[in-house]
């Protein structure tokens, strides 16, 4: 039994899980895991060799000699949340769980709170701002003086998204669980809102909240953005950003495309992602950095995940909304 105070716990073993575990293993990080069943756990046990535990997460918490202090919550979206309480309550008190976290703001900001209390530390994994391609943007962003406007496209694959047999509560709350990956990621790189002008109309069976989503605002940095998804129609995510010299488009988010002002032609910026062609994109810089243990802008906090849902639930409802003044992280 290896030491379980310097040895991570990671819950979950399905394909999440395993992208993770590669990571992990070459890293060098010592990890045990906790899975559901048995069959899934035991694969997962001999496919990386590591311990995997089956069976409901405190039972198998309380079997271990000691409660690992740093743990990564893998699971489905609609189990994030009671995994992550369940962790906090046990003793772990550095944990990096899966976006979105939890599929309501209401738990979210609940899960915040009871993470607060415990004095644990808990981040929230947007991958794509580990993006080698992200990088390059913030580098050149930062070069141009800063974000001037910049606009996002979160429409998602409606008839992939039917055939995945997912749970209703997980289609439900899809655009927290899944289209945030686009939005976290450009208010990452244009700044908190401090007004959003949003309207949304149509709707799914598995998602009736809305199907065609619009709207507009400010941001903290005295950026203006736009935004568009249409989840009746064809689209991809992507993200663009206007400065002062360039505009930078990722479209696909792993590659980065760029105009300069003088011209009209779009070409492609050399970037190293050597790392997201070995790992699954983005996870190795994401781990490396919840491990060292030190602040990094690009770790999402619960905290700040709590309040983020306030925008992610205007633009999903349609509502306006005016955050001038309010204190957000």
């Amino acid at each position: 039994m290896p030491d379980q105070l310097n040895t991570l716990l990671l819950v979950g073993t399905g394909a999440m899980s395993a992208a993770y575990a590669k990571v992990l293993k070459a890293l060098g990080q010592p990890f045990i895991a906790a899975g559901r069943g048995a069959e899934r756990a035991e694969a997962f046990a001999r496919e990386w060799g590591v311990e995997a535990g089956q069976g409901p997460l405190p039972e198998q918490i309380s079997r271990l000699k000691e409660v690992p202090q740093t743990a990564i919550i893998a699971v489905s979206a609609a189990n994030l949340a009671e995994a992550t309480a369940q962790l906090v309550e046990a003793g772990v008190r550095r944990l990096l769980v899966e976006k979105p976290a939890a599929l309501n703001q209401a738990d979210a900001e609940s899960l915040d709170v009871l993470a607060r209390n415990a004095g644990a530390e808990v981040y929230v994994a947007y991958n794509r701002r580990f993006y080698a391609s992200v990088e390059a943007a913030r580098t050149l962003i930062d070069a141009d003086g800063g974000v001037l406007s910049f606009k996002f496209d979160f429409t998602e694959a409606r008839t992939r998204i039917e055939a995945l047999n997912k749970d209703p509560a997980e289609l439900a709350g899809w655009l927290y669980g899944n289209s945030t990956h686009v939005i976290d990621l450009a208010f990452f790189l244009g700044g908190h809102p401090k007004t959003i002008v949003a309207q949304s109309r149509g709707g799914l069976a598995w998602h009736p909240s809305g199907a065609i989503f619009s709207g507009c605002g400010t941001t903290d940095k005295g950026a203006d953005f736009s935004y568009h998804a249409n989840w009746l129609a064809p689209g991809r995510w992507g993200v663009e950003v206007m400065t002062a010299k360039s505009r930078l488009i990722l479209q696909p988010m792993e590659q980065l495309m760029l105009q300069n002002l003088q011209s009209f032609a779009v070409e492609a910026v050399a970037i190293n992602d050597t790392l997201d062609k070995d790992f699954k994109p983005g996870l190795y810089r994401q781990t490396e950095a919840f491990l060292s243990g030190k602040p990094d802008p690009r770790l999402m906090s619960l905290s700040e995940q709590a309040k983020s849902f306030k925008d992610y639930t205007v633009i999903r409802d349609g509502n306006h909304s005016n955050f001038v003044g309010e204190n957000r992280l």
